[in-house]
């Protein structure tokens, strides 16, 4: 295969990948929070590597917030 060609692949790859991540995140935020806090926790324990557990906070969605006190955009509940 030719480098440009497979440099045009990797290229498209990742603008699908990126896609997918919008969708998820507009269309389905619920089971994706499920599913980043089931990939972090494993992550997160004090016996793992600190770039692993680097790695685990990085996955992790952000906390919850509640009330009129997150400044946010007033979605919540």
């Amino acid at each position: 295969m030719d480098a440009s060609l497979a440099l045009q692949y990797a290229i498209i790859a990742v603008a699908v990948v990126a896609s997918a991540w919008v969708v998820l995140k507009k269309q389905f935020p619920g089971p994706l929070r499920k599913a980043r806090v089931a990939l972090a926790l494993p992550m997160l324990r004090e016996d793992r590597a600190p770039w692993i557990r680097g790695l685990g906070r990085w996955i992790a969605p952000p906390g919850l917030t509640t009330g009129k006190t997150c400044g946010g955009c007033d979605g919540c509940g």
